[in-house]
């Protein structure tokens, strides 16, 4: 297997898109997969790099991505460094990140003896997955896009009232993560860069104008993304797949750091459901 780490890619925002490759290198043309991840998320999280190799091993070419302003340098992709990136990203630049490595693919010509340019599927864990649904519909070379306890609206996640005024007054505002013990700053540009693209990142209208196949996979105990949220995108265009996993979590039983040389059995079963409507 063929794994390439922490390539780096120009980005339209100043800062590097860092992506990871995973394929079997036997001149087959492979289906392409490109994985956004999710809010404070990053493409070496968990069990991600076991998700690639299993996808690889069926023989899909398989590209996971930080994005540009995630938080995480190339010296240190793993957790959060550069908090000044953190707080201005947005996800205007998220959906430029992902144009910018989709170009990239399509022309380096290394691996074009590896991949079937004509069959290009987004996956998105989380707010990755409203990022991948968006694109999907303004990038016409996606084929298929599948979201992974994915949110189905940007808006409401956003504060209101009081809380939004103290945001706007102060000019950033901070988060808690638990697991490293920093505190997370987002700029009030965030809230700014939404309102002035609502339109845009109005996930319902972008799911209801996809014209190719999606999938959406949720768990029932998921704590972060409520299962309402995959019905919701269930319910707004008839070309797409739901798949429900009993009991499953947001992180579908993976957690970080892992420690297993295998998949837990929940997100196993995410991505053997997802290699099923890939290859088919």
């Amino acid at each position: 297997m063929q794994i390439e780490k922490n390539i780096s890619i120009n980005g339209k925002h100043k800062k590097p898109v860092l992506i990871d490759m995973f394929y079997l290198k036997n001149n087959e043309q492979k289906n392409i997969v490109v994985f956004c991840h999710g809010y404070k998320g990053y493409k070496d999280w968990g069990a991600w790099n076991l998700v690639a190799k299993e996808f690889a091993k069926n023989n899909i070419f398989f590209i996971k991505i930080n994005f540009s302003h995630n938080g995480g340098t190339i010296n240190q992709p793993i957790d959060f460094p550069d908090l000044e990136a953190f707080g201005n990203n947005n996800f205007i630049k998220e959906l430029d990140d992902i144009d910018d490595v989709l170009d990239w693919i399509l022309q380096n010509n290394s691996i074009q003896n590896e991949i079937n340019t004509k069959s290009i599927s987004l996956i998105g864990h989380s707010r990755g997955g409203g990022t991948a649904l968006i694109k999907a519909n303004e990038n016409k070379k996606i084929t298929k896009v599948i979201s992974w306890a994915g949110v189905s609206d940007f808006g409401s996640r956003f504060p209101t009232g009081k809380i939004l005024q103290k945001w706007r007054d102060n000019g950033v505002a901070y988060i808690t993560n638990v697991r490293t013990n920093q505190e997370m700053p987002h700029y009030f540009q965030f809230y700014t860069n939404f309102k002035e693209n609502e339109d845009r990142l109005y996930i319902k209208k972008a799911v209801e104008n996809l014209d190719i196949p999606y999938l959406i996979i949720h768990g029932t105990n998921d704590e972060t993304v409520l299962l309402q949220e995959a019905k919701n995108l269930n319910s707004w265009n008839s070309n797409n797949l739901l798949y429900i996993i009993e009991d499953a979590n947001h992180g579908f039983d993976s957690k970080q750091p892992w420690k297993n040389s295998s998949l837990p059995n929940d997100l196993d079963n995410v991505v053997q459901k997802t290699i099923q409507f890939i290859i088919s």
